[in-house]
């Protein structure tokens, strides 16, 4: 059973992600609204090329045969599932819907609590509801002190600082990856491809665990404007948009081209305006937008793609940006957010074009397993409507050590792609990660607080 209720507000100066409790933690959170979740009623794991298609036939499945009551009725009640997928189809990552057996949500002045609950616990509090019904009906919405089971209360206690933490270089050292631009640049000249996004990992290790709750508030707190997630194994602030469904509109927010910010506000003014009329990246810009809006159209009776791009500064860099819209084909079944988020994936901003060539390219030169790095990561609804970001300025926890983290940037490569400026840039991705989890400075080849 799935309960919704409304709530009168969270506990003054509490935000979303200060309730999450250590164990299980999933969040989508962009400027203090979003959903947080724990506890896991649900668990469906995917893999290959099949495993957007066979979550989201699964998670139909689920919703069909729940029983839900919800009071509250806006986007995000009701059922929801946490995913995170793959970016590579050969990635023994796979893809993961997580539903929680608790959901708390805030939108505006609006919250609300979902709790999922057995046909055996439902039954058992059905008359306990039934004794407080009344009651709560005349009283209006509770106050954040949900009582009527221990599942429902808010466990969170206090994120631990991973203390002093310590990274050393991934599957290419600095001096590999720049080499590995030069070749792909070799082969956009050639003709081979148009564009490559190559990625680059480094490894952190920490004194003690690293509690994904830490890395998460961190993020939002100096990255406000971007989507903060932590899902299974993956967090990070995402600031571009994939796919947003709601009542049948759908957008995607493009980004492409970069330059890193410096904090001096004419500095920052004029390299922005450099990078709004830099041939290079308006080129990288345009195949981004243009494999979004290729994928969009078929399936929308109405697309709006803007002629040219805005420059949308974050606290470490700025980006091109576009915001593309659209309203889908009136059509029974409605894809849902999730197979728009399977048709966008992967878009030229995080593999480049044409995309099989550029995923070719990307598995001979990256010599490392992305996993769920730059795969779509977000949310999905009873009614398929959801969000989906691009899994960015992020980290994986590593398998079997909590105290390790593998960190991720990429930077789109084409003709005019010079490799230490390419280096830079990824350094300037790495930033949000470094900072959130108190990395430090170089020193002899391994970087310390």
């Amino acid at each position: 059973m799935v309960r919704t209720v409304a709530l009168n507000g969270l506990p003054g100066g509490v935000g979303l992600l200060d309730l999450l409790p250590a164990d299980g933690p999933l969040a989508w959170v962009r400027r203090g609204d979003g959903l947080v979740g724990w506890g896991e009623a649900v668990r469906i794991q995917t893999s290959g090329p099949g495993r957007f298609a066979a979550a989201d036939d699964a998670w139909r499945r689920l919703v069909a045969r729940a029983v839900v009551r919800d009071d509250v009725r806006v986007r995000g009640t009701g059922p929801v599932a946490f995913g995170s997928f793959a970016f590579d189809d050969e990635s023994p990552a796979g893809g993961v819907l997580v539903v929680p057996s608790v959901v708390v949500g805030r939108r505006g002045a609006r919250a609300w609590l979902t709790t999922v609950t057995s046909e055996a616990e439902a039954a058992a509090r059905r008359g306990e509801e039934a004794a407080g019904e009344e009651a709560d009906d005349e009283a209006g919405p509770p106050d954040f002190r949900p009582t009527r089971s221990p599942a429902t209360a808010p466990a969170a206690s206090p994120a631990p600082s991973p203390g002093a933490v310590y990274e050393q270089p991934g599957a290419l050292d600095p001096g590999a990856w720049c080499e590995a631009t030069r070749d792909i640049v070799a082969r956009i000249r050639r003709g081979a491809v148009d564009k490559v996004v190559l990625a680059r990992d480094v490894t952190v290790t920490a004194e003690r665990p690293i509690d994904p709750r830490w890395v998460a508030r961190r993020l939002a707190r100096h990255h406000r404007d971007t989507w903060t997630f932590v899902v299974d194994t993956m967090v990070g602030a995402t600031p571009e948009l994939l796919v947003r469904t709601h009542r049948g509109h759908v957008a995607s927010r493009v980004l492409a081209g970069t330059v890193r910010r410096t904090g001096e506000r004419r500095a920052d003014q004029a390299h922005a305006d450099a990078l709004a009329h830099s041939p290079k990246d308006l080129a990288e810009h345009r195949y981004a937008v243009a494999s979004v809006a290729a994928a969009l159209a078929p399936r929308c009776s109405s697309c709006r793609v803007p002629d040219t791009p805005y420059v949308l500064s974050l606290p470490n860099v700025a980006h091109l940006a576009s915001d593309i819209t659209g309203v889908l084909r009136a059509a029974e079944p409605r894809p849902s957010s999730l197979a728009l988020a399977a048709a966008l994936h992967p878009s030229a901003a995080v593999c480049g074009t044409p995309t099989d060539a550029a995923r070719d390219v990307i598995r001979e030169v990256e010599h490392l397993d992305r996993g769920r790095y730059a795969g779509p990561v977000g949310w999905l609804g009873a009614d398929g409507d959801g969000e989906w970001g691009i899994a960015l300025r992020a980290g994986r926890l590593a398998s079997g050590d909590s105290r390790r983290m593998q960190l991720f940037a990429g930077c789109g490569i084409v003709a005019a792609s010079d490799p230490a400026a390419e280096l830079a840039e990824s350094e300037a991705k790495l930033e949000p990660m470094r900072r959130a989890l108190g990395v430090g400075t170089v020193v002899g080849g391994h970087r310390t607080p």
